[in-house]
């Protein structure tokens, strides 16, 4: 009886609201579960994180049934218009919650569908960037819609949000002129993502450092440098200035190898040694390998060995490869024909003229 007066008291509406909201929230774990098992049915093959789409969900359906029961409960007006306002304000924030990890959840199951599989399908590269970009711009449309509509709730605001827009003039170029740059970032950004000078996975050199894009956000990108260092610059960077972009259009380079030589030694035996080289190894994608002269000195001759081969990666190692083969050819066979200066004392030269 104790317990009957105490709800009787002032609490049985708010422990029936709690009680409801449980009752809710737990009828719609239930639910998820099932819905969950029917995506995974659909979808098979696919590792996508539905998971994350369960507190958001939960909130919705607990919101929802309470909106529906509170109007049943012997409220009074104000209290009734202080929790519907509570309610409007947590259905917006769960709304855009939800909105924005399904919006994860279509991003990775886009990625997994198109296997993206950095240096064998550029394609793929490119369509994640864009669903990548995209989910970024969409996920911040959300949260500016998400602050405008909770402020729009309250009628305060909302009557100096409109006494603001009506009397914009200084105030809004004040604005412009804070925002400029801002807005010039994120407008970059947009223009990355439609353009499409760089995409995730790509070979690029920026600021004579060589790296790989590894992320592309709305306001800066970050090149992971071959060292394993991160590089963050501004995306507005890659608007404004020229840089180097080695996998843009395929993963194929080509590269050199230069040395210096006699003159008395035939280049037809390095080119037969370059393709005995390149051969043996897989490094080499069968496309490019000439070895040409290139530059006389009054000392020496040099040649450049070209190669090529399917990525960065494999190109340098190829380089450095060929290089060894053909010193160590060099001096196994032909030391005589290596580089070298030869120096006369001015005794011996006497001596040579009598």
């Amino acid at each position: 009886m104790n317990l009957w007066d105490l709800l009787q008291g002032g609490y049985l509406i708010p422990s029936l609201i709690v009680l409801f909201a449980l009752l809710f929230y737990f009828g719609a774990n239930s639910l998820f579960v099932k819905v969950i098992a029917l995506l995974r049915s659909a979808i098979r093959g696919f590792t996508i994180p539905l998971e994350i789409l369960a507190l958001p969900f939960r909130l919705l359906v607990s919101l929802i049934g309470l909106g529906i029961l509170v109007h049943y409960f012997p409220l009074s007006s104000a209290t009734a218009e202080l929790l519907n306002h509570a309610l409007l304000v947590l259905a917006i924030i769960g709304t855009v919650w939800f909105i924005m990890r399904s919006l994860m959840v279509l991003e990775q199951f886009i990625l997994q569908y198109y296997a993206v599989k950095a240096g064998e399908n550029e394609a793929a590269r490119k369509i994640a960037t864009h669903v990548n970009l995209a989910r970024k711009i969409l996920n911040a449309l959300c949260v500016l819609l998400a602050i405008a509509g909770v402020l729009m709730t309250f009628d305060t605001v909302r009557q100096v949000g409109l006494s603001i827009l009506a009397s914009a003039g200084i105030v809004s170029v004040m604005f412009g002129f804070a925002a400029q740059k801002s807005l010039t970032t994120l407008i970059s950004g947009i223009q990355i993502a439609i353009t499409q000078p760089i995409s995730i996975g790509d070979e690029v050199v920026v600021e004579n450092e060589k790296g790989k894009i590894e992320e592309i956000t709305l306001t800066y990108v970050v090149v992971q440098l071959w060292d394993q260092r991160r590089m963050i610059l501004p995306i507005t960077w890659f608007i404004e200035r020229p840089f180097q972009n080695w996998s843009r259009t395929s993963q194929e380079l080509l590269g050199t190898v230069f040395l210096s030589i006699d003159y008395a030694l035939p280049p037809d035996i390095l080119r037969k040694e370059l393709e005995r080289i390149v051969t043996s190894t897989p490094l080499w994608d069968k496309r490019v390998a000439k070895m040409q002269v290139t530059n006389a000195t009054d000392k020496s001759v040099e040649v450049r060995a070209l190669v090529s081969a399917g990525n960065s990666a494999e190109l340098w190692d190829l380089r450095c490869l060929v290089r060894e083969e053909l010193i160590a050819f060099l001096r196994l066979n032909y030391p005589g024909f290596l580089p070298k200066v030869t120096m006369e004392s001015e005794t011996a030269s006497s001596v040579g003229a009598l």
